[in-house]
């Protein structure tokens, strides 16, 4: 009776460490949120790494978007990428193509303008470790997709406890692959041009790129 006692106690205790867990992770995520929604826009340069040791792959480029809203314009892999609220445009300058297709309908999809916000459904939550960073205090969460057949195994958010910003992201698949996005700068409320979400098919067609309608 003892023994059934001391498991029963044992594992109370353990659910009620995992809500707390739970709960103070879901605190912080709602934290970053709201500073995120709290910005007119948002300009981030960062680096990107991706990882299969089994598959003998390992990419590492820079890239740098600007958000305001759901419109973005993101750099990275030597493309350019549009979405003015209607359209995404995927521009290839090597290829001098321009891609146009309708915003795809994945609610899973991390777009650029869903980058800071993806966490907010479809995950849960547990408090992880805590790294010093250059004197940055760096505290992770730990995200599980709630979907059983996701191909994404877990996302380990770092996010900066003084500044709520989002410093890094590192996901790792069910095939092996981790990909990881590092922050290099975090700039909010800039000055933009009127026109900078605005496509320009006039400009690219007289400069020869072939445009693709999707």
């Amino acid at each position: 009776m003892k023994k059934i006692t001391l498991l029963l106690t044992v594992a109370m205790t353990m659910n009620f460490a995992m809500a707390q867990s739970s709960d103070k992770a879901k605190a912080l995520l709602d934290a970053v949120y709201n500073k995120v929604k709290s910005y007119d826009n948002i300009v981030v340069d960062f680096k990107y790494v991706l990882n299969n040791t089994e598959a003998d792959i390992n990419q590492e480029t820079r890239g740098d978007v600007t958000m305001e809203g759901d419109k973005y314009l993101g750099n990275f892999f030597g493309a350019r990428q549009l979405y003015d609220g209607q359209k995404v445009y995927t521009i290839v300058p090597e290829n001098e193509e321009v891609t146009i297709e309708d915003k795809s309908d994945d609610t899973n999809a991390i777009t650029p303008s869903k980058m800071l916000t993806f966490y907010r459904e479809g995950h849960n939550y547990e408090w992880d470790i805590l790294q010093n960073v250059q004197g940055r205090k760096i505290q992770y969460v730990k995200l599980t997709p709630i979907d059983s057949n996701s191909e994404v195994k877990s996302i380990l958010l770092g996010i900066d406890a003084e500044t709520k910003h989002i410093y890094k992201l590192i996901e790792t698949g069910q095939n092996g692959t981790t990909t990881t996005i590092t922050v290099n700068s975090f700039k909010t409320n800039q000055p933009l041009s009127k026109t900078l979400f605005t496509f320009d098919e006039g400009k690219y067609k007289d400069q020869g790129y072939y445009i693709i309608r999707n």
